[in-house]
């Protein structure tokens, strides 16, 4: 035990799919910039998946960090998090909207800063 199979040509011989029990769709409606952030609750036998992604997640963290940290597929990557999500050991939000690009009012204080500089 504790050893990592490893193939060089086709990478860890556990597939990703073994991760998720086979599951394809999570269960919670997650986009890759979906910011998913730890509760601090961890319940009881969380897989060592599951864990590594919760700690992940201290602040919050867009689904695509999280499959690029953990070196999955993003839909495997989701499947893991919905779960986390679902046992209230993480919460998620949808990403922040920057502010409204045709915003007249900002475009005006704008333009009268750059004016005066």
């Amino acid at each position: 035990m504790g050893e990592f199979w490893l193939d060089d040509a086709a990478g860890p011989l556990v597939r990703p799919y073994a991760v998720i029990d086979g599951r394809t769709r999570p269960a919670v409606e997650l986009t890759l910039l979906s910011l998913v952030t730890a509760t601090g609750h961890r319940p009881a036998g969380l897989d060592p998946e599951h864990a590594r992604a919760a700690d992940l997640c201290r602040g919050p963290t867009s689904v695509a960090e999280v499959a690029a940290h953990l070196r999955l597929p993003v839909v495997v990557a989701k499947v893991l998090l919905a779960d986390l999500v679902h046992c209230g050991a993480m919460t998620t939000r949808a990403p922040r909207i920057a502010a409204d690009h045709t915003d007249r009012d900002l475009l005006e204080k704008l333009l009268d800063g750059l004016q005066r500089a």
